[in-house]
């Protein structure tokens, strides 16, 4: 008898497993219950999936599952298990996690099956949806903040995008314009996801946030969801008069994905001469899709985004044209070979993920390239720690540092 997707996860028990560390991290349970929950629901649907007999069987990429696979997205999940090992190659040395973070990863990493076709929609709804019984923040701020959505013009000849736009009640004059990219690996999220890091300046009446809604992947490749950031940032700028923004404080932020995405947005402001950027805050940016680094390869089966989930999401992205020559530098601006005539730029990364290296390359390329950098590497942190484990001292240090580099680009 075929087992389901519950008995071939390689986990092992992880309700058991997320108990325990529930217990261990007592701030944490009630999320942890809910993720619990979320995942259940998930199994339940992917097991249907598994029954269904008009799709046809595919080896994912975690060597103990072996699930369905839609036909039209056959060609992503014909990498076997063989063939992943021989691209990877051996497994890198990782730095250790800070011992706060550590039993956070692990939680995380158990809570959610392995990105895969037959996992992407059940991850996207909880992404987007948030986790049952949590109350979403509220954007408000108990009414110090004026919280809309407006349909835009999107790139030409594309559908029209949605922006959230976040600005403050208390009106004290002339103010910053943020424009915030979210994270999800180019494949999940949306306009609210990562935004509520910006509040602080929202309520303080010294920015307004504008969250660009972008076509995902692997629905919409290469070149839409940057077409799109960028048809946001042009919106802004046109429009920075109705909302008081001071055209010369303009921001670009973007956390994981969104930090790459970001940094692709300012390469296409500068090569289209318009608009001009004051400032880029790239949080643990997605750069690089040719896994060349030591990083690259040294976080698996486990954590927040692995090398794993990491290729699903580029190979979503570009599809065959990953790793190859025919890669836009605005898709993955470590690519770009000319970095010269950027904004100042905050870049920041944790030493124990996998985008490190090539956000070290390229804090360091900007330099050379006469861009004022802000760079900030935090020993123990994994993918997006700061976003997912608040309490923990790196964490609080990491999102102080940033929150000031902001304040002060506003103050400019």
């Amino acid at each position: 008898m075929e087992k389901s997707f519950n008995e071939r996860w390689s986990i092992g028990d992880n309700r058991g497993y997320l108990d325990n560390c529930a217990e261990e991290v007592g701030y944490f349970d009630p999320i942890l219950k809910e993720l619990i929950v979320g995942r259940d629901k998930a199994i339940a649907h992917i097991d249907s999936i598994y029954s269904n007999p008009h799709i046809v069987r595919s080896e994912c990429l975690n060597p103990a599952v072996s699930v369905a696979a839609p036909r039209r997205f056959r060609r992503r999940e014909q990498m076997t298990d063989q063939t992943a090992a021989d691209f990877f190659g051996a497994l890198t040395t990782r730095p250790p996690l800070d011992p706060e973070l550590a039993p956070v990863e692990k939680a995380l990493g158990a809570a959610f099956p392995p990105v895969s076709d037959e996992t992407l929609p059940e991850i996207r709804r909880q992404v987007t949806e948030g986790l049952p019984g949590v109350e979403p923040e509220d954007l408000t701020a108990d009414g110090r903040v004026r919280v809309e959505e407006r349909q835009v013009p999107g790139p030409e000849g594309a559908p029209d995008i949605t922006l959230l736009i976040l600005s403050p009640v208390e009106d004290r004059g002339p103010k910053g314009g943020i424009v915030h990219i979210h994270g999800g690996g180019m494949i999940m999220g949306d306009r609210r996801a990562h935004v509520s890091h910006l509040l602080p300046h929202v309520i303080d009446g010294s920015a307004v946030v504008v969250s660009v809604e972008y076509r995902l992947a692997p629905e919409h490749p290469d070149p839409a969801p940057v077409e799109d950031c960028y048809a946001g940032l042009v919106w802004t700028v046109k429009n920075a008069a109705e909302f008081g923004i001071d055209p010369e404080r303009l921001l670009i932020t973007g956390i994981s994905a969104g930090g790459g995405l970001a940094a692709g947005t300012a390469l296409l402001a500068r090569d289209r001469a318009f608009p001009r950027l004051s400032h880029q805050v790239l949080i643990c940016p997605m750069l690089d899709d040719r896994f060349e680094t030591h990083s690259s390869r040294m976080v698996d089966r486990g954590g927040v985004w692995d090398r794993h989930s990491n290729l699903y999401g580029w190979t979503s992205l570009l599809g065959e044209r990953r790793g190859g020559p025919d890669v836009s530098q605005y898709a993955a601006p470590a690519r770009a070979e000319d970095l010269s005539r950027l904004p100042r730029t905050y870049i920041d990364t944790g030493s124990a993920e996998g985008f490190r290296d090539e956000i070290l390359i390229y804090a360091g390329r900007l330099s050379e390239a006469g861009v004022s950098v802000d760079f900030h590497m935090w020993a123990g942190g994994f993918h997006g720690f700061d976003m997912t484990a608040g309490h923990a001292a790196v964490s609080r240090a990491s999102s102080a540092t940033r929150e000031e580099f902001i304040r002060r680009a506003l103050d400019a």
